[in-house]
């Protein structure tokens, strides 16, 4: 293989681990029934690509070539320390009888690994908190400092409870299987929850470079389809909605330097109106159930942006209302937030700041550089300048990703002569 042909060989390793490392490592799991194991597994077989498909050339089937090597670099490491611990030896003579089904690699399976994955991780045997962090990092690939961000938690305590979740599935011996149908309706919660945090993070990546992240949003929907085939309970398809609703604006959330656009200021020309279009029709599916709940509504609220032609055109009184259900069905701060800024658009700004303030004062969101960012929008509105000076910057010492940070700045750097 000439010099450019091996170059490109690299590259295509390199794009195979971005798109489908997760999915090589929940079959590894599924063959080696250890998260431990299958994780040196997914490490070795890529190693080892780097070296072959340069040199031999990129095989027929690039997963199923990963997953046996990997499987079989683990087995033959067990093999060779076991002469130091006999139990290895009989370890590995069992993974190799087990795992050395063809049928076993066979497309549908290798396909329905994630999702047999997400279940054992949302297992009710973990903790909540548990079961969302271990899937974050397993199924998606999230890094713990990321899911730190998802949870406004610290590195170290998600990572602990990682660690904790791991030694909870090897010493209880859960299953690795999607439940029975009878089942799945109470353990569909944590699972919807965790693809949802998933595609936050791909929505709006919590740092770096970029402001989204459209492998993990992209995976979350994948996901999300995944589940409404699996089980078409209201909140699944309710999800699926939102996630597509809120991605059809992906390629107006930017300017082509990278940088943040509000949604009143978006190009809504760029809108994906397929997306749109197959977001809505499930809202509506969801809500003719009579049995939806909070991801539901969220994508309805979705629907009355995505009907609004201009944002003058955008029904703030509806999308209020949609709130005011949410907020009995899932209360929390953060849908607090976020009616409040629906109520400062109806209403005007000086509503949406007393919202905001009471928030505040009851010492909710401090560390949320989202709440302060709004607090500063209304006060830049309502021309109490010093006041959004002091949020803008504290908002500013809490955002962690550049387009944020660069539109601070710039709302900043706005008032700077006021």
């Amino acid at each position: 293989m000439d010099q450019q042909a091996a170059q490109r060989a690299r590259e295509y390793v390199d794009r195979v681990y971005r798109a489908d490392s997760r999915r090589v490592l929940a079959t590894l799991i599924r063959l080696l029934g250890d998260f431990d194991l299958a994780e040196e597994a997914l490490h070795d077989a890529f190693a080892a690509a780097m070296v072959q498909w340069p040199r031999d050339g990129v095989p027929d089937n690039p997963r199923a070539w990963l997953v046996s090597a990997g499987r079989f670099k683990v087995i033959d490491g067990l093999r060779k320390r076991a002469r130091f611990d006999a139990s290895l030896a009989e370890i590995a003579e069992r993974l190799y009888a087990e795992t050395n089904d063809p049928a076993l690699l066979n497309e549908q399976a290798v396909e329905d690994d994630q999702l047999r994955l997400i279940f054992t991780c949302c297992h009710p045997a973990l903790s909540a908190d548990a079961q969302i962090a271990l899937t974050l990092r397993e199924v998606c690939g999230l890094t713990t400092e990321e899911i730190a961000h998802a949870f406004l938690s610290a590195p170290s305590t998600v990572a602990q409870r990682i660690v904790r979740a791991k030694a909870k599935i090897r010493g209880a011996q859960i299953p690795y299987q999607v439940p029975s149908r009878s089942e799945l309706p109470e353990r569909l919660e944590a699972v919807l929850h965790v693809v949802y945090l998933v595609f936050n993070e791909g929505y709006s990546a919590s740092s770096g470079a970029a402001l989204t992240r459209h492998d993990l949003s992209g995976e979350a929907i994948r996901l999300g389809r995944l589940l409404v085939g699996l089980l078409a309970e209201p909140e699944a398809v309710g999800l699926l909605a939102l996630m597509l609703l809120q991605e059809s604006r992906r390629g107006a959330r930017t300017t082509t330097d990278g940088d943040l656009v509000l949604l009143d200021d978006q190009d809504r020309s760029l809108w994906n109106r397929d997306q749109i279009a197959e977001g809505s029709a499930l809202v509506q599916r969801a809500l003719a159930s009579r049995r939806f709940g909070p991801y539901a509504l969220q994508a309805s609220i979705a629907a009355v942006h995505a009907d609004a032609l201009s944002a003058t055109d955008t029904d703030w009184t509806e999308i209020v209302g949609l709130y005011d259900v949410l907020l009995r069905a899932d209360p929390s701060p953060v849908i607090e937030l976020n009616r409040a800024a629906a109520v400062a658009m109806r209403d005007g700004a000086a509503a949406g700041l007393a919202l905001i303030d009471a928030l505040f004062e009851r010492g909710e969101l401090q560390d949320y550089h989202l709440a302060h960012s709004a607090r500063a929008e209304m006060c830049r509105r309502l021309g109490r300048t010093d006041e959004a000076r002091t949020a803008y910057r504290r908002a500013l010492a809490l955002a962690r990703q550049e387009p944020e940070r660069r539109f601070l700045e710039k709302r900043l750097s706005g008032l700077a002569g006021e």
